[in-house]
Formats: structure tokens, sequence, C-alpha cells
């Protein structure tokens, strides 16, 4: 009898533990299923850094607490950077959020290479220097382009490797759902 009742008890004990587990859970971006192409990449607190851009003005990553970061790592030299930065713009362009921010990281180039390349593709991104690299190694992207998205509580939460159009509705709803669950958290 007293076997039956600690059963019972324990039953009811983890049964309420998952309950109130569940409702005070974060899955405010966890929920949304990422298309094909992006990478659930839970992997904590983004490491922060502080670099100048093209104009020589400093840039904190934890600035951009309180937003979704689309931490974008490219360089001049690489194809599919050059194919994807114009994509880029018109994200920046048409996804216009208060709680979305774009922050594009060069890799290991001078400020001259980077700004005759925006020049010459006619993008308006600002883009940071990595002038040596080593930001871009915390990060270890995994080849480029590279793309972290953040969470609004500064958590790197989903990955991109390569190239991709960012303006397909795949990954413009995606975004928007992101956007959306952080409106809704707060």
């Amino acid at each position: 009898m007293k076997k039956y009742n600690l059963r019972l008890i324990l039953l009811m004990f983890t049964a309420t533990f998952c309950f109130v587990s569940s409702v005070f859970a974060d899955t405010s971006s966890t929920s949304i299923k990422p298309p094909f192409g992006i990478r659930y990449f839970d992997v904590g607190v983004a490491p922060d850094f502080t670099l100048q851009d093209i104009d020589g003005e400093n840039f904190a990553l934890k600035s951009t607490r309180g937003k979704w970061v689309f931490l974008h790592f490219w360089a001049s030299w690489c194809g599919p950077c050059r194919k994807e930065m114009p994509v880029i713009q018109q994200l920046a362009n048409n996804l216009q959020h208060k709680n979305f921010q774009i922050v594009m990281v060069n890799t290991a180039e001078d400020e001259d290479t980077i700004f005759e390349f925006l020049g010459k593709i006619g993008v308006e991104l600002n883009s940071l220097m990595d002038k040596d690299g080593q930001v871009t190694e915390v990060w270890k992207p995994r080849g480029l382009p590279t793309t972290f998205l953040i969470n609004p509580k500064g958590e790197v939460k989903y990955q991109a490797i390569g190239g991709r159009d960012w303006n397909r509705p795949e990954y413009i709803e995606f975004l928007k759902k992101l956007l959306s669950s952080a409106d809704k958290s707060k």
C-alpha cells in the first residue's frame, strides 16, 4: 500500500514538473522550423566583439541586444558572397523591423577593397572590417558566406552556410516568424 502511494506521488510530481517546465520553457524561436539551408544551431551566448565599420565607427555586437541579428561573414573574393550581397541589400530594404538588424563582417580585407567592392555592386550595406581575421577565428564560420541568427537575448540560434536567395518566400516567412515571436515575448 505504501509503495502504491509513493508511486502515485512520484507520478503526480513528475507530471506537475513536466507541465510547469513546458509552460515556462523558452520556445519562442525553437518551435519555429527553419527552411532548408538554415539549421538550428543553439551554441549559447554569441561571442561579443567590437569592430570598425568602413566609415571608421566602432560597433559592438552587444549593442544589438533586444533584436534578432542577421550576422553575416563574407569576403569580396568569394563568388557566392558576391552573388548574395545584392539579395541581402534587398532583404534589408524589404524587412525593415525595429527588432531586426543586419550585421555584415568582412573577413580579413582592407578598407579600400571593401569600399570598392560595395560601390561596384551598388549596395548600401555598411560592413564591419575584421582586418586581422581574429573575430572570424572566434566565430569559426565553416566557409564563406556564413550567416548566424542571434536572438534578442544574445544567443546564437541558427546558422546558414553558403549563399542563398534570402528573398525567397520561405526565408522571408521564417524571419518574420522569428520577429513575431520576439514581439510576443515582450
